[in-house]
C-alpha cells in the first residue's frame, strides 16, 4: 500500500506527496501528459527532442546539471508514446533546489538557438546508431505502422524519419513547449523525506506563479479494430532471421488488460514458459523467443518475439506460435497461479524504491485516478482461467495478427 495525500494549485497542477521517513533523500518526479501520440503526422519526434530541450537551460538557469550536482542530486528523463517524465533526486534538506529548477524549466526553456542546434544533432545522432546501425534497430520504425493504420501510436517515439527533427524550427519548438509543458497538463510527484505542509508551501511558492496553458484537450484518431492479417518482409545484415508478431490488446488502465498481460506471461515470460518450452527446448525451431505487452495507455500490442534457429522458415516459426496459441485451452490453475505470483513479485519489488513509488503515483494520476496505484494486485489476483481463455480466443487470432519476418541476407553469413 502506497500512502498519499493530494492538492491541485490554481494553475491546474496536480500534486501528490508521499512521504517517507526511512529514507534520507527526496524525490522530485514531473510527468507531463505528452508522448509521441500527441505529435501532427508531419512533425513527430518533438516529445523525444522536448527531453533533450529541456536540459539545456531555462529562463534562468542556463546549467540545470552543474546547479544540481552542487546539491548532491542526480536527474534523468524518459520519453513514450504516452508521457514524458521528468525526475529529480536530492538529499531531504536540498529539496528546495530541486523545486527551483524543475519549476524554471516549466515557466520557460532558453530557447537559445544553438541548444536547439546541438541537441538536433544529438537526436539525429542517436537515430542512426540506435534504428538505422544497429541490427534490427528499424524494427519498430516498420512494424508500428502495419500494426496501426490510425492511431498516432504508427510512429515510434524517436519520430518517423530523421527529417522532421532536422526540419525543426524554433518557432515549431516554441509553440509546441508553450502547448505542452504547461502546469494543467503536468503530474508534480514528491517522495521520500518530506512532509506535506513542506511541499505545499514550495509548491505555491516556485510552481503556482507559473501560468496555466491554453487547456489542451487530446483528440486522437481511435484504431478501428484489425479484421486481416498484415505481413511484411525486412532484409538486412543481421545475425540471424527473426520473427516479430504483435496483436491489438486492451490499454494499460482497461477492463482487460490484466488477463492479455497474464497470459502473455504464460507464453514468454522466461524459460518456463510455454513458447520457450515448445519451440526452443523441445522443437528448437527459435534460439530464443519471449512475450510481452507494450503497456501503452491507448489500446496497445502483445508481442512476440524470437530468433529462429538455423534453417527454419518464418512460416514454419509462425506456424509453430499459432500452435502454442491454439494448445492454451489446456491451461491449468496452478500454471496461471505461477504467473500470477510472478506478476506481483514485480508489483512489490517496484515499490521498494521511493523513486519508483513516485513515478507509479504519476502514471495512475495522469489517468485519472491516483488510488489504482494501490490496486494493481487486487486486480492481478482476481483473474481466473476462464478470463485467460477468453482473451485468448478474443486477442490472439490470426486475423489480429501482424508479423514482420525479418531475413538475414546470406552475405553475413557466407564466412
Amino acid at each position: 500500500m502506497i500512502e498519499y495525500t493530494s492538492f491541485t494549485l490554481e494553475n491546474g497542477l496536480k500534486v501528490i506527496v508521499h512521504e517517507d521517513t526511512n529514507v534520507e533523500i527526496a524525490v522530485l518526479n514531473i510527468l507531463y501528459d505528452v508522448g509521441s501520440r500527441d505529435e501532427r503526422p508531419d512533425k513527430t519526434g518533438f516529445a523525444h527532442l522536448f527531453e533533450h530541450l529541456m536540459f539545456g537551460g531555462s529562463v534562468n538557469i542556463p546549467d540545470y546539471d552543474g546547479e544540481l550536482q552542487k546539491v548532491g542530486g542526480e536527474n534523468n528523463a524518459f520519453t513514450s508514446p504516452d508521457v514524458t517524465n521528468y525526475y529529480v533526486t536530492v538529499p531531504a534538506q536540498s529539496l528546495e533546489t530541486a523545486f527551483w529548477l524543475e519549476s524554471d524549466r516549466m515557466l520557460g526553456l532558453s530557447f537559445d538557438p544553438r541548444v536547439l542546434e546541438v541537441q538536433r544533432k544529438v537526436v539525429i545522432e542517436e537515430f542512426k546508431q540506435r534504428y538505422l546501425n544497429q541490427p534490427y534497430g528499424d524494427v519498430w520504425l516498420k512494424l508500428r505502422p502495419l500494426a496501426y493504420s490510425s492511431h498516432p501510436y504508427q510512429w515510434a517515439t524517436i519520430g518517423k524519419e530523421i527529417s522532421h527533427i532536422a526540419d525543426a524550427t524554433m518557432e515549431d519548438v516554441r509553440a509546441f513547449f508553450y502547448k505542452h509543458y504547461r502546469p494543467d497538463q503536468a503530474v508534480l510527484v514528491v517522495a521520500g523525506n518530506v512532509t506535506e505542509a513542506q511541499v505545499r508551501e514550495l509548491s505555491e511558492k516556485w510552481f503556482g506563479p507559473i501560468p496555466k496553458g491554453d487547456g489542451y484537450k487530446r483528440q486522437l484518431s481511435v484504431e478501428p479494430p484489425q479484421q486481416e492479417y498484415r505481413h511484411i518482409d525486412l532484409y538486412d545484415e543481421v545475425p540471424s532471421h527473426a520473427l516479430y508478431m504483435t496483436f491489438h490488446v486492451p490499454g494499460r488502465y482497461e477492463a482487460d488488460y490484466y488477463p492479455a498481460d497474464l497470459l502473455s506471461d504464460i507464453m514468454g515470460r522466461g524459460k518456463s514458459s510455454r513458447l520457450y518450452l515448445q519451440l526452443v527446448r523441445k522443437q528448437k525451431l527459435f534460439t530464443q523467443i519471449g512475450a510481452h505487452m507494450n503497456g501503452s495507455f491507448d489500446p496497445g500490442l502483445l508481442i512476440v518475439h524470437g530468433q529462429l534457429a538455423p534453417g527454419i522458415s518464418h512460416e514454419q516459426a509462425e506456424a509453430a506460435v499459432f500452435e502454442v496459441i491454439s494448445s492454451l485451452g489446456d491451461l491449468t490453475e496452478e500454471e496461471l497461479e505461477k504467473v500470477k505470483n510472478q506478476a506481483e513479485a514485480t508489483v512489490e519489488f517496484g515499490e521498494v524504491e521511493v523513486l519508483q513509488r513516485a513515478m507509479n503515483l504519476a502514471f495512475c494520476t495522469v489517468q485519472g485516478d491516483t488510488e489504482e496505484v494501490n490496486r494493481e494486485t487486487d486486480r492481478i489476483r482476481a483473474v481466473s482461467v476462464s478470463d485467460v481463455l477468453k482473451a485468448r480466443q478474443k486477442f490472439l487470432t490470426r486475423e489480429n495478427c501482424s508479423s514482420l519476418f525479418y531475413h538475414a541476407k546470406p552475405e553475413l553469413h557466407e564466412n
